[in-house]
């Protein structure tokens, strides 16, 4: 892991309807480091990743991201650093009218317009190398499993090489097997590319495989933080219920 610090989150504060939803959430994330955000479901773990990629925003508190405070940056800037963060989302969501192949050159077509055919065809073949499905181009969504939906849905998002990646759930939903596959992914990605991610879970296994670091959220707040190995020996009944 690098000491570089790609992304800065300080005092961060969401409200919905009175609902205080974040609450001073402090965050760094290292470039090619993994950081497991761990919480129960409606802890506040994905308006987090919201307000990162500029879906919701904040009431109050600083983002920093790849050097770019999020409040003072225009839609173009904004748009500009989307492509250098990846966000898996839960369902994976493919266009279900287009081939495998054509899924993963929508994102290059829009954002790279003038790339060559054969430089658009290349990245596809390398990124479902990279996802290990090297056959699947031809396939449309509706062919594939639960687990390769979510593996060429990654490789959708890979393919603009992101420098940051969010992961929201990635491995709910999967079997055991399939779960560790895309927990692998995660890993080889991160030793590959150097990417720094956040992943979002209450897959404790997950957090096992992939994270450098932990960060529990309980009701909008960090309560605790650090190796997986330190949180599991924790004393607090609330984490030790994670872990049990």
């Amino acid at each position: 892991m690098d000491s570089e610090v790609v992304v800065s989150i300080k005092g961060l504060n969401k409200t919905f309807r009175e609902k205080k939803v974040l609450q001073g959430i402090d965050l760094i994330l290292h470039r090619a480091e993994n950081v497991v955000v761990l919480g129960k479901s409606g802890s506040g773990k994905s308006t987090l990743i919201k307000c990162m990629v500029g879906l919701t925003e904040p009431d109050e508190g600083e983002i920093c991201i790849l050097g770019k405070d999020m409040a003072d940056i225009d839609y173009e800037e904004l748009n500009q650093l989307r492509i250098r963060m990846g966000f898996l989302f839960q369902s994976g969501a493919l266009y279900d009218s287009m081939t495998v192949s054509e899924n993963l050159a929508f994102p290059l077509r829009h954002h790279h317009k003038d790339l060559p055919r054969e430089k658009v065809e290349e990245m596809i073949r390398e990124v479902l190398e990279n996802v290990g499905l090297p056959e699947a181009g031809d396939m449309m969504p509706s062919e594939l499993s639960g687990g390769m939906s979510k593996r060429i849905g990654l490789a959708r998002t890979l393919i603009l090489k992101p420098e940051i990646m969010l992961y929201d759930e990635p491995t709910t939903g999967l079997d055991t097997a399939t779960a560790i596959e895309i927990n692998s992914l995660i890993l080889d990605m991160q030793r590959k590319y150097k990417i720094s991610s956040v992943i979002i879970t209450h897959d404790i296994r997950c957090a096992k495989m992939t994270a450098d670091r932990v960060v529990m959220i309980k009701e909008g707040s960090i309560v605790a933080e650090g190796s997986f190995e330190e949180l599991e020996h924790n004393e607090d009944e609330w984490i030790k219920s994670f872990f049990e």
